[in-house]
């Protein structure tokens, strides 16, 4: 990972996952995360003896993972240990970053929102990669670049006015298209990759700081700005949320996008692609008109 820039602090990402344990968590994007990855597991028709849950914030996804027929024991693998009461025999202190299985040693690896924190996605994803038996899954949910815009433009409207430059507030995430070329760089097979947009509404902005504090899931970046945030800042910041991104009665939007990867490690037996020119049925017949050969113009 020597030649990847930093750009989270992992440090303080493990702090602030600690002190939101702590605190009543706000769950609501895991739980959509764990409910959607059980939907899609459900609709894969084999058997995973071995999982791995990756990073995954919170028992939401060993939870629904357990309520699968599928899927014979799960492994947890996280920057904490767990504090939430609940009991993951099988659990193991790691970081995203640096996997310490063996080669081959799961059938399913799944992760939900925690991956898109990773200075190294790419390496990630090939030790995970490694980490799959042949013909093993990986389904992950990341935070996408879409998520908390109208957060990121209020608060540089307001940094740029009121102080005369902008610092990194909102985490630079990544988007769907740059997100499934990583998979085939990381060498799966069968990549897919899709997006789920929330809107979420609140009172206020203050209400969405409130419960981004207590899903560990502040400003964790290595460049972020260490002197406290100015009150000015701060009220104009929301008065400019308010002014571009309230609804008629008053309450606020905050989006947070969702990005969905699935792909497989190469194994003999899966579906391949046709050679080309191997196709036995013309496409002209299946569309139901007239082939011309090249050059040739449509007579009008």
């Amino acid at each position: 990972m020597s030649g990847n820039p930093l750009i989270f602090d992992r440090s303080l990402i493990r702090a602030r996952r600690r002190r939101a344990a702590g605190l009543r968590p706000v769950s609501f994007l895991l739980d959509r995360a764990a409910a959607d990855l059980a939907d899609r597991l459900a609709a894969v028709l084999r058997r995973f003896p071995l999982a791995l849950d990756l990073g995954t914030p919170g028992p939401a996804v060993r939870n629904a993972l357990a309520r699968l027929g599928s899927i014979d024991a799960v492994v947890t693998a996280n920057l904490a240990p767990a504090r939430d009461g609940t009991s993951a025999s099988l659990a193991v202190v790691a970081d995203e970053e640096a996997l310490p299985f063996r080669e081959a040693a799961f059938d399913l690896v799944v992760s939900a929102l925690a991956l898109q924190f990773v200075n190294d996605l790419p390496g990630t994803l090939i030790q995970i990669r490694r980490a799959l038996k042949p013909d093993g899954l990986l389904l992950a949910a990341l935070i996408g670049g879409e998520t908390l815009t109208e957060l990121r433009q209020s608060f540089a409207a307001a940094e740029s006015e009121i102080e005369g430059g902008v610092s990194p507030r909102v985490a630079p995430f990544a988007d769907l298209r740059d997100l499934g070329a990583l998979l085939q760089r990381a060498g799966f097979a069968l990549p897919v990759s899709d997006v789920d947009r929330v809107a979420v509404r609140y009172d206020s902005v203050f209400a969405l700081l409130h419960d981004l504090r207590r899903m560990g899931a502040t400003n964790a970046l290595i460049d972020r700005r260490r002197t406290p945030l100015r009150r000015a800042t701060l009220l104009r910041m929301a008065e400019i949320y308010r002014q571009r991104f309230a609804d008629d009665d008053g309450r606020v939007r905050a989006t947070f996008e969702i990005i969905w990867l699935s792909g497989w490690v190469p194994h003999p037996g899966q579906q391949q692609p046709l050679k080309p020119g191997s196709a036995k049925t013309r496409l002209a017949d299946v569309l139901g008109t007239r082939e011309l050969p090249a050059g040739e113009k449509v007579k009008r």
